[in-house]
C-alpha cells in the first residue's frame, strides 16, 4: 500500500490515525487491487485488517462528494459492526467531505428513507434493511459504483444473497468487492453471478 499513490485527503487520515506505521497484509495486497478498479473477493481471518482495507478502498475510490445518490453501498453483519465502520469511515475520512450513513433492522425506516434523499456519498447497513429500503424505493442507485459486502461467510448462508444479486444486477459498472472470514459453498454461486474478471487474494493469517 504506497501512500504516494493514494488520494492526498485519504492519506492525511491514514497517517494521522497511525496505519501507515504497520500496514496489514490484506490492505496491503487489497487497496492496490481497488484501486484499479478490480472487483475482489478476499478470505482473510478475523482481525486481519479487513474493515481498514474496506474503507481506505472506498475512499480512495470515491475521494469527494458528488450530487446526492450514494455511490457505495457497504454491506455488514450486523447494527453493531456497521455503526463501528461508519467511525471508522469518519477516521480515515476526515479531511474529506465524503458523507456516510447507516441503516440498520428496527430502526425507523422512514427517517433512515428520508435521510438517504438528503444526499450521501456511502451507505452502510445490515443486508435485511437494504432490502427493505430497496423495496421501497429508498437507495436510489443510479450514482452506484461500488458494492462491498463483509461478513459475506454469514450474509450468504442466511439467505440474503438474493439483495446482493438485485444491487449487483442494477448497474453494469459497479465494482464489486467481496470479503469474507473463510470459504463457503455459497460463494460458488456468488462469483459466477456477479464477478467479472475478479481477483482472489487469501490470507491464512
Amino acid at each position: 500500500m504506497k501512500l504516494k499513490k493514494l488520494h492526498s485527503e485519504l492519506v492525511s487520515g491514514i497517517v494521522d490515525a497511525g496505519f501507515d506505521k504497520e500496514p496489514k497484509e490484506i490492505q496491503t495486497n487489497c487497496v492496490p487491487k481497488i484501486k484499479s478498479g478490480a472487483d475482489l473477493f478476499a478470505i482473510a481471518p478475523a482481525g486481519s485488517g479487513k474493515s481498514t482495507a474496506i474503507v481506505i478502498g472506498v475512499i480512495q475510490q470515491l475521494k469527494e462528494a458528488f450530487e446526492e445518490a450514494p455511490r457505495a453501498i457497504v454491506m455488514v453483519e450486523t447494527r453493531e459492526k456497521a455503526f463501528e465502520l461508519e467511525e471508522q469511515f469518519k477516521i480515515l475520512g476526515k479531511d474529506t467531505n465524503l458523507r456516510t450513513f447507516t441503516v440498520f433492522d428496527q430502526g425507523n425506516i422512514q427517517y433512515q428513507k428520508d435521510s438517504i434523499y438528503e444526499g450521501l456519498d456511502i451507505l452502510i447497513g445490515t443486508p435485511r434493511r437494504i432490502d427493505e429500503l430497496l423495496s421501497v424505493t429508498g437507495i436510489p442507485c443510479s450514482n452506484l459504483k461500488l458494492l462491498v459486502v463483509d461478513d459475506a461467510e454469514t450474509i450468504f448462508p442466511n439467505r440474503y444473497h438474493p439483495v446482493v444479486y438485485r444491487i449487483a444486477d442494477s448497474s453494469k459498472k459497479l465494482q464489486c468487492l467481496i470479503f469474507a472470514n473463510k470459504w463457503h459453498d455459497k460463494f460458488d454461486d456468488l462469483l459466477e453471478r456477479i464477478m467479472k474478471n475478479m481477483v482472489v487474494i487469501e490470507i491464512e493469517s
